[in-house]
């Protein structure tokens, strides 16, 4: 039966040296940050996750950069969380401690995570680069909010306009103007259906400022795309140096190759398995067993205190 004990996890935490975390979603939702996964994961009635490949991109970029200059808004109004914290605090007291993460949205780095011992799986949102074929233009640390005028979020809009089914696209773009002119300096949600997204046209988007041709895309390992192989062999050969002890899988099922195989992977270097997810149920790859661990709930709350005995309080 897998165990639950906070108390046997931490003797063997205050024993591990050769530590590895895999980070998903879920430890950002205690950051308020949507897990666009799953069920659910819509970005108005679209399927979030049909969004995120070249295709959408090349046939819809002004719609593709709104999701991400959304998602890009979103993460930069977040803060950290406690589970981001511990972990940087982990690592900083651990040298052999590294954290592979699926997540874009640059918490992890905010919290002061060592960057040496963190390993972006899927790319960053503030990391742009140029489409063009023939360009190799990229910048990082692009933390403009929004990157260009024609993606800012409205504000002055106290609450959605007012939809219903007999309402014209323009009927509800002249209710959207006229809510802007109230004065409230509240922030509109585009993730709302309802409200109005005007098309944009192709010359208002950021464009490569080398080329001056490609349209900039964002940094991130879209569906179908291959993951960065500088990371991968990274971790390949950070596994293969010797035991490791412990395993840490927080806020993801890992069930997307290659994050998928690294659970099984380090089991077979003598790994003890610790998942926290809210999900019970959901432990990601292969079976847990009696000798690893699996916590149910926030991990903003269970990965501080799990890491108590070795980081202290957060």
């Amino acid at each position: 039966m897998v165990s639950s004990d906070v108390r046997t996890f931490s003797e063997h935490l205050k024993g591990s040296k050769r530590i590895m975390a895999l980070l998903g979603a879920g430890i950002s939702a205690a950051s308020g940050l949507p897990t666009f996964r799953g069920a659910g994961g819509l970005w108005r009635s679209y399927d979030a996750t049909e969004l995120a490949t070249p295709e959408a991109f090349e046939a819809n970029p002004d719609l593709v950069w709104q999701f991400y200059s959304y998602r890009r808004h979103m993460a930069l109004n977040a803060k950290p969380n406690p589970a981001h914290y511990a972990l940087a605090e982990l690592a900083k007291r651990n040298k052999e401690f590294i954290t592979l993460t699926q997540n874009v949205d640059g918490l992890s780095q905010r919290a002061n995570h060592p960057l040496d011992q963190l390993h972006l799986l899927h790319g960053n949102l503030f990391t742009v680069k140029c489409t063009s074929f023939y360009c190799n233009y990229f910048r990082e640390n692009d933390f403009t909010d929004p990157i260009v005028p024609a993606l800012a979020i409205p504000k002055n809009l106290p609450e959605p306009p007012p939809y219903s089914d007999d309402k014209t696209a323009e009927e509800a773009s002249e209710s959207l103007q006229n809510a802007m002119g109230t004065g409230e300096q509240t922030e509109l949600d585009i993730s709302d259906e309802r409200i109005p997204l005007a098309p944009l046209e192709r010359e208002l988007l950021p464009h490569c400022p080398e080329c001056k041709e490609g349209l900039l895309r964002p940094g991130v390992v879209w569906f179908g795309e291959a993951l960065p192989s500088h990371t991968l062999d990274f971790v390949d050969d950070w596994m293969k140096e010797g035991r490791i002890d412990l395993m840490l899988v927080i806020g993801t099922s890992s069930r997307v190759m290659p994050a998928a195989g690294y659970t099984e992977m380090a089991r077979s270097k003598g790994a003890r398995i610790a998942v926290v997810n809210m999900d019970g149920k959901d432990t990601g790859p292969g079976k847990l067993t009696s000798q690893d661990w699996s916590f149910q709930g926030d991990a903003g709350v269970l990965v501080p205190e799990i890491l108590k005995s070795v980081i202290g309080e957060i």
